[in-house]
């Protein structure tokens, strides 16, 4: 989007009147489609961000059942305690970005579905109820996508919750011997969910580029 428009766009996603965004958008040349695409780009960014932040906060924890005896045990706790909430908000980013991805795909097909009556050519009217089509199944393929990653986010989340509250209450190397058995399980929580993100933010570069090839 054109960086004029940077300021206007903030304030009314800020302020969650979407419907008014639209019609504003509208007026300067940027529709519906143009929105749908940008949004579903900063969805796979925020999910590749989300990637490397889990990625982040699992070596943390690596690093803190690693830690023999209680030398440096409190800084990585530290450590660990910040990853966790990093981790909070890159999965609340993701959530968001998705939200927003659903809000205006669901105000561009109801507005597309309204324009097919007002066509006058029956296989112009048909064409563009092809392509109506095609979107939707595409969209549904790439939300369910993002939907699935992102349920895999609150197991994972709070099982390092549940690793920074013990160590907060128990610094000690018995503690520590206590959270290595963990972390198996959360290595392959992290890994499930790494991949399924991987597999939306795929989708969402084949949503975008059948859009380009569209318009």
């Amino acid at each position: 989007m054109r960086a004029p428009l940077l300021a206007l766009l903030a304030l009314f996603s800020l302020s969650g009147c979407q419907s008014a965004y639209y019609a504003t958008m509208e007026k300067v040349g940027i529709h519906k489609r143009d929105i749908l695409a940008d949004r579903v780009e900063a969805a796979g960014e925020a999910q590749q961000d989300a990637q490397k932040q889990f990625k982040d906060a699992l070596e943390h924890f690596r690093a803190v059942v690693k830690v023999e005896g209680s030398e440096d045990l409190e800084k990585r706790y530290d450590e660990l305690s910040s990853q966790y909430e990093d981790s909070e908000k890159a999965a609340k980013e993701v959530s968001d970005r998705i939200d927003a991805v659903q809000d205006v795909a669901e105000a561009l097909f109801e507005e597309w579905q309204g324009e097919l009556d007002q066509y006058s050519s029956p296989s112009l009217r048909a064409a563009s109820a092809h392509t109506l089509a095609d979107t939707k199944r595409r969209y549904q393929s790439l939300l369910k996508a993002m939907r699935k990653a992102e349920a895999k986010m609150p197991p994972v989340l709070a099982k390092f919750h549940d690793q920074v509250l013990f160590l907060k209450h128990n610094l000690n190397a018995r503690a520590i011997g206590s959270l290595k058995g963990e972390l198996g399980s959360i290595e392959k929580q992290v890994d499930s969910l790494i991949k399924e993100m991987q597999r939306a933010v795929n989708e969402s570069e084949r949503f975008i580029q059948n859009l380009n090839q569209q318009g």
